[in-house]
Parts: structure tokens; sequence; C-alpha cells
């Protein structure tokens, strides 16, 4: 029986253009499990008649700064393509009955695209990995809902094993240790460690989603790891959209807040993406270190994501290992 290895990711707009970026934006932001509001007719409207009329020249720009700056086209699609290609290269080996494949919640390829690559090729079971190490409704949960959307369509059904999330997973957190103990063996140590991930709103999570404990614990995992006391590190959430309180505190006020209370370094480093993007190429590492720098900070560092070190694959293998 062969198996088929389903690696996804959030997504990317096709190009760095307004229309490109309409589409994408279009895509995530009708989803229900992204944007949840109390009047949905009241959301159609705006999202319809003023965000996607606004928002995409400017996410253009933005995307236009990191275009091309890990490989041809998309950061994080060729990012996660080079992933997917180190676990074929090393679990290929280990057993011939695997197939794999990579697809975006939004954007292209899609998941539907990925899956109906693994049918073609005879899986009749699917271990899918969204490479999200902390569960949310938002990203994790969305992206069941897209396979099962597929699957419904489907005659016959594979058996499906769907990953949750890793965040506790030994091999992920010993990786960003590494990552984090040899960038600083070349930039030194900062006064102050950054640990930043995406926010959700705070609805979300007074709703039940456990995101927030996830990432939090994260932090503290990651923080333990490398002996850091209470003082030299704290965690934050970036990315807010929208007027409505979102998971604090906010990575912006975070690093204003350093700078003015005297702290002169400071380094970030973002465990929730596994790949180099646009929150973090673009939103931390250039528009987070002017909050820093312009509040009176003098230094300013992102540590990369995992992207494709050895360890962070050895890790995602580790993780699919469980279930093969």
């Amino acid at each position: 029986m062969k198996t088929g290895i389903l690696l996804t990711n959030l997504g990317t707009p096709d190009e760095p253009t307004k229309p490109a970026l309409k589409r994408y934006l279009s895509e995530f932001l009708s989803d229900p499990r992204v944007v949840d509001p109390p009047n949905k007719f009241v959301w159609w409207l705006a999202l319809n008649i003023v965000i996607l009329n606004i928002r995409p020249q400017k996410s253009a720009l933005n995307y236009a700064k990191i275009w091309d700056s890990c490989g041809p086209g998309s950061p994080l699609l060729n990012i996660t393509q080079s992933q997917l290609d180190g676990v074929k290269s090393a679990l290929s080996k280990k057993n011939s009955a695997l197939e794999f494949a990579m697809g975006m919640r939004y954007g292209n390829p899609s998941i539907a695209h990925a899956l109906q690559q693994l049918k073609n090729k005879g899986c009749e079971r699917i271990v899918t990995l969204p490479l999200y190490p902390q569960y949310s409704k938002t990203t994790t949960l969305s992206t069941l809902d897209a396979i099962n959307a597929e699957l419904n369509t489907w005659s016959s059904q594979p058996e499906l094993v769907f990953i949750e999330h890793y965040y506790q997973n030994k091999a992920y957190i010993q990786a960003l240790n590494n990552s984090i103990k040899e960038f600083q063996a070349t930039h030194g140590q900062p006064n102050k460690l950054l640990i930043s991930f995406h926010g959700i709103p705070q609805r979300y999570v007074d709703n039940g989603d456990i995101y927030y404990q996830h990432c939090m614990q994260t932090a503290e995992l990651l923080a333990n790891s490398l002996n850091l006391q209470a003082h030299e590190w704290q965690a934050s959430f970036q990315s807010i959209f929208g007027r409505e309180e979102w998971t604090k505190p906010y990575t912006k006020d975070t690093l204003e807040s350093f700078a003015k209370s005297g702290v002169e370094s400071v380094q970030v480093v973002c465990p929730g993406f596994s790949a180099d993007c646009l929150e973090t190429l673009e939103e931390i590492d250039d528009e987070n270190r002017g909050y820093f720098m312009d509040a009176g900070g003098k230094s300013f560092a992102y540590i990369p994501a995992l992207n494709t070190r050895q360890d962070h694959i050895d890790a995602i293998i580790d993780v699919l290992s469980e279930h093969l």
C-alpha cells in the first residue's frame, strides 16, 4: 500500500503584483476560519468594496521587497519545496512505497492539486503535516477543511492521518536552540531575545482556540533550552489586522517599549514560521526593525526561520515518522 506524505503551508501570491495579491487576499480573507466577524454581511461589504481595492497595492509593494530573495519567485514557496525535497531524499531511502507532495492553503500549488498528485500515484493512505508547529483553527483546522473539501469529491477516499501540531517535539525545539546559538556565536548575545508569533484575534482564544497556549508553551520550552532568565526574553505577537483586540503583547509595542526603557540590543526569532516569508523578511526584519531603532534602540537582528537547516528537516522527519 502506497503512503503519500503531504506538506502544507499557508500560501503565497503568484507574483508581487496588485492583481495577483487581489486574488490571493480574496481567497485568504474569505476563509471563515481566518475572519469570523460578528456581522458577515458587513464584512463582505468591507472586504469587497474597500479592502480588496486598497490593500493589494500595498501588499504587492511589500512582496516586491522580498521576491527572489530565496531563489526565483516566492520565498515561502521555494523554501517549502526545498523542505519537501529534503524530506523526500531522506525517507525515500528507507521506504520505497512513499510518495510526496506539497500544497498551499491559499494560492498555488493548491492542496487540492497536491492531493490529486498523490491520488494519481496510487496512494491509499495520506499523512498530512501542516507546517504550523502550533495549532490554531485559523491555520491548522482551515487546512483540514481544504483537505476534506477535496476528498469529499472522491469516490474512494484514502486513509487520512492529520498531524495537528508539533510544538513540543524535542527535535523542533533543539533545531530552534541550535539556530539561535549559531546566530549568536557570530553576532553576539542581545540584551533581550524576543520570541514573536503571528497573532490571532483575542476573541478566538476566548472562544476556545488553543493557539495562544501553544505559543506560550513553545516560548517557555525554547527559553528553558537556552537557559535564559526571565528578564532575558519575552514572547509577543505580530501581524495585527483590523481594529479588534488581538493576542498580546504586540511585537511592535514591545520593541518600542524595550528601546524606550534602555534596552540597546534585541534579537527576534519567530518559531511559528517554518519558512521565511513576508511576515518575517519584510514585517520583522524591515518594518519592526524600524520601530525599535526609531524608538532609540541601537542594535536589531532577526534570526532566520529554520527553513532548510538539516536539523529542521530532521525534525520534520521525526514528526512524520511517528505516523509512518
